[in-house]
């Protein structure tokens, strides 16, 4: 048997070959979304930057998960704008709150809080994945078709520029960059065949992935544009643009570094909770999707997970980067391109320091459209009509929770859109408790001639149930016998305990006799 290369940090070399073609791509993936999701926060483009080097290289060697790639979220954009203003527009002082956001989750992994994402339902996770997947698509659209006023990564409905994600559409197709659109419409078929047929023909397509001839295919684009080869062009905001370092002394120069006088200011410790919560139930929702969508099915222990993202926040808001947390659209493109271990999370990253230090201006080349067309593959494929069928097929209690947060999501944001979900998820789990307090068996007569109901109570009965146990009791008729079992009852709601005790009082005005078992005379008390 051929033994793993492996170390006490869980890194594995032995599946580099699947690794190193997907972390190529999560890195295409996630160097706008860095950039975007840093202008949308109002905070520095290197500060996305940062934090994707350390969501990937830090993140990646403390995580247990496998397949997750962590970086800036865009559901903490709107947060951290609204924090740096809050702080009187002090980067340094927000920092400081990233720092301490990042020991918060540290406390929140030793204590073991990451139980928590067991309560999500399954039909809320995927309703999750469906939704971000349609976001994706709906903000893609634009770049596109070369109309890019809003900035990557912004995943509201309503945006801070006064747009929604259905204006920005329509001022797109009235807007439309030939260029662009040709770019995006090319590598659309490319990813296309590569997905449907190439990779089916050949290994050598496997190893060269599609994204990656995609980016290639985009920068000699817009090469033969800029040199007059092709009578199409291309604007500034329609391409990556990242600082480009001239020196060492330039690339060192655009770290940041937290001032912790403001540790005084109640404001920090504030936005610190409100990072520290916010980033770790994204994580631990991210967490659970990404191990759903991962084909061996590994299961990554959250306890760890919040420790590695409060390790990366820390070193992030140390060294000036934005907030941290797994993302599932990286997460999502690095599985859908073949990522197999931790390895390949942590390759992106290192990517991303070696292109923010000798690569910016080739980088700099890459036309928007191209990402745009990678990013809508990624969105279809989170989404895919399938999916929509098979939870239809499993019922409204499945299908409906999964539906509102699709809904919610692209009509508010992600944290929005999960809460609608699990709230339906909770509806129909007290509408199932309500339907399932009790069971009625068929009534029989006595020697007497009188009817026999018996009402056998479920194991767990709580206050919810006290209309539906009122209800069968208020159906008994008059001059008859009435057993209310609890043998299997193992909790039984004091409000129910009392509507039994009422029920049994009022009953001999109806001349209906009341029999009890196992009704226990602590019950009584």
């Amino acid at each position: 048997m051929n033994k793993k290369k492996t170390n006490n940090l869980g890194l594995t070399f032995s599946h580099i070959k699947s690794d190193l073609p997907a972390s190529i791509v999560v890195f295409f993936v996630a160097l706008p979304l860095c950039l975007g999701i840093a202008l949308a926060s109002g905070a520095p483009l290197f500060a996305g930057i940062i934090a994707g080097i350390v969501g990937g290289v830090v993140v990646g060697l403390a995580s247990g998960s496998p397949l997750g790639v962590s970086g800036p979220a865009a559901g903490l954009a709107v947060i951290v704008l609204s924090s740096i203003a809050t702080l009187g527009g002090s980067w340094e002082a927000f920092l400081t709150a990233v720092v301490l956001a990042g020991v918060i989750q540290l406390i929140f992994g030793f204590v073991k809080a990451g139980f928590i994402a067991y309560f999500f339902p399954s039909s809320v996770i995927k309703g999750m994945l469906s939704g971000i997947g349609i976001l994706i698509i709906l903000k893609q659209l634009p770049h596109a078709l070369g109309w890019d006023k809003d900035s990557e990564g912004d995943d509201a409905f309503f945006q801070l520029d006064g747009q929604n994600t259905f204006s920005e559409i329509s001022n797109a197709f009235q807007f439309i960059t030939p260029g662009a659109l040709l770019i995006a419409s090319l590598s659309l078929g490319i990813l296309i065949l590569w997905d449907t047929v190439l990779t089916k023909r050949h290994k050598i397509f496997q190893l060269i992935q599609g994204p990656i001839v995609v980016v290639i295919l985009g920068i000699a684009m817009n090469y033969f544009y800029a040199n007059g080869i092709l009578n199409f062009t291309l604007n500034k905001e329609q391409v990556v643009n990242i600082p480009v370092p001239q020196t060492m002394g330039d690339f060192f120069g655009q770290f940041s570094f937290p001032d912790f006088s403001a540790l005084s200011n109640f404001e920090v410790w504030k936005i610190a909770i409100i990072i520290a919560i916010v980033a770790s139930l994204e994580t631990l929702l991210c967490l659970e999707a990404t191990d759903k969508l991962d084909p061996d099915k590994r299961i990554t222990p959250a306890n760890r997970e919040l420790k590695a993202q409060g390790l990366g926040n820390i070193i992030s808001g140390l060294i000036g980067g934005l907030p941290i947390t797994q993302v599932i659209v990286r997460s999502s493109a690095n599985i859908n391109f073949g990522g197999k271990t931790k390895l390949s999370s942590i390759l992106h990253g290192l990517f991303l320091l070696i292109s923010a230090i000798t690569l910016a201006s080739v980088l700099n080349k890459i036309p928007l459209a191209s990402l745009a067309a990678i990013l809508l593959m990624v969105g279809y494929k989170l989404a895919k009509p399938a999916l929509f069928k098979q939870m239809y097929r499993l019922g409204w209690e499945q299908f409906i929770p999964f539906l509102a947060t699709i809904v919610a999501i692209v009509a508010t944001d992600l944290l929005k859109g999960i809460t609608v979900g699990i709230l339906f998820g909770i509806f129909y789990t007290l509408r199932h408790s309500y339907r399932n307090s009790h069971h009625m068996k068929d009534a029989t007569t006595n020697e007497k001639g009188s009817e026999v109901h018996h009402l056998v109570l479920a194991e767990e009965v709580s206050f919810f149930n006290k209309a539906s146990v009122m209800k069968v009791l208020d159906t008994i008729p008059p001059n008859s016998k009435v057993i209310i079992d609890c043998t299997n009852t193992k909790s039984l709601a004091y409000d129910v305990i009392d509507l039994i005790k009422d029920y049994e009082t009022n009953a001999k005005t109806k001349n209906i006799k009341v029999e009890k078992i196992n009704f226990h005379e602590y019950y009584s008390d």
